[in-house]
């Protein structure tokens, strides 16, 4: 069983929902990935992140799909890219990540509570 936490703990994570505005090839990364870049709302605004999930996805799909994404990491850079928010999912059978996905539309920038 996973350790247990505080809510403060949990409360820490900054987990938001935001729409997907453009996604394209990330042919640098090590890995096959995406750059994505992601509307967070007013609050956040617009923020990029590096995806490997090429898999399930091509960048066409994922235009217009609302994620769910960490957004309190610090930014990573992945070669030229600086990515500032994770986006989250789920590993399939096969290793292959299918994303986290809300059940139905939100505003952008929604917390997870």
């Amino acid at each position: 069983m996973p350790a247990a936490l505080t809510w403060e703990e949990f409360a820490r994570v900054d987990l938001r929902v935001g729409t997907v505005v453009e996604a394209r090839a990330f042919p640098e990364a090590r890995r096959p990935a995406y750059q994505l870049r992601i509307d967070f709302g007013p609050e956040i605004g617009l923020k990029n992140s590096s995806a490997q999930i090429t898999h399930h996805y091509t960048p066409a799909a994922l235009v217009g799909r609302q994620v769910l994404a960490v957004v309190n990491f610090p930014p990573k850079q992945i070669g030229k890219f600086m990515s500032e928010v994770l986006v989250t999912g789920f590993a399939d059978a096969d290793g292959h990540i299918v994303l986290a996905a809300v059940a139905g539309p939100v505003p952008n920038g929604s917390r997870l509570v």
